[in-house]
């Protein structure tokens, strides 16, 4: 049993989403330099994928997994959040960010959400932008087919039909279009950061004489509230606030 567990962990650390770049030299070239281990090379042409290609959830996937195996966290974890932005239902990368996380310093509770909350975030997390766009557009177009059924039907069942099914095409179609719009603005805006440095004391005020508030470790991931000059107003899953230097943060 424990070795089957092993085999399963290590799996997941694997290489991903290869056939996305099956034809590029540089992808296949890191696969290989993963594979025997050579992980400093593996995240050297991966980030060169990176900027030859564009964005890419599966790239970003492989390079986090890169950056945990040569025990870089920090790294690991902004790649991972990455991916996760482009593909938010997928459960490899919230499973490796999940075990990427465990081995960070900061042990940050967030604040407890209303469960309907809870529930309809991860709802719209089961897709990415593109894919609740189209389900929208399909549904607009069943709306379309519904009340033309509702209005030139000669039968009174099928008038039903069109006018009920159409209540649910409409419902389906601002909800797909709400999701869709969360998850493009979570990609455009770039509101979240993860701690770079070793260690980053959050201060009071944007300045280094303010207050110390408390102490972050490289690897959390916090809230950007707003800037001031080089400096972030951060917000943490716990409630906590304070001003950090942007040097200290890579935008996820």
């Amino acid at each position: 049993m424990k070795a089957k567990t092993y085999i399963t962990i290590a799996g997941v650390f694997s290489v991903f989403f290869i056939q996305v770049f099956a034809q590029d030299g540089l992808i296949k070239e890191a696969e290989t330099a993963y594979m025997q281990e050579d992980y400093n090379k593996a995240i050297e042409l991966y980030e060169e994928t990176l900027k030859s290609n564009g964005t890419s959830a599966g790239i970003y996937y492989n390079l986090g997994n890169a950056y945990y195996r040569a025990n870089r966290i920090a790294p690991a974890i902004l790649n991972y959040e990455r991916a996760l932005l482009l593909d938010p239902g997928n459960g490899d990368i919230r499973f490796n960010l999940q075990m990427a996380r465990e081995k960070t310093t900061d042990k940050i509770e967030p604040v407890g959400e209303f469960f309907l909350v809870k529930w309809i975030r991860s709802l719209q997390n089961k897709g990415n932008a593109d894919s609740w766009a189209m389900l929208g557009i399909v549904s607009f177009l069943l709306l379309i087919f519904c009340l033309l059924l509702f209005f030139f039907s000669r039968w009174i069942r099928m008038k039903k039909v069109g006018f009920y099914l159409g209540i649910v095409c409409l419902l389906v179609v601002i909800i797909t279009n709400v999701f869709a719009k969360n998850q493009k603005d979570e990609i455009v805006n770039h509101t979240h950061a993860i701690v770079f440095s070793s260690t980053v004391t959050v201060k009071s005020s944007p300045d280094a004489s303010g207050t110390d508030l408390f102490i972050l470790h490289e690897g959390t991931k916090v809230f950007i509230k707003s800037s001031l000059g080089n400096w972030k107003e951060i917000e943490l899953e716990d409630g906590n606030v304070g001003w950090l230097p942007g040097k200290d943060i890579e935008i996820i």
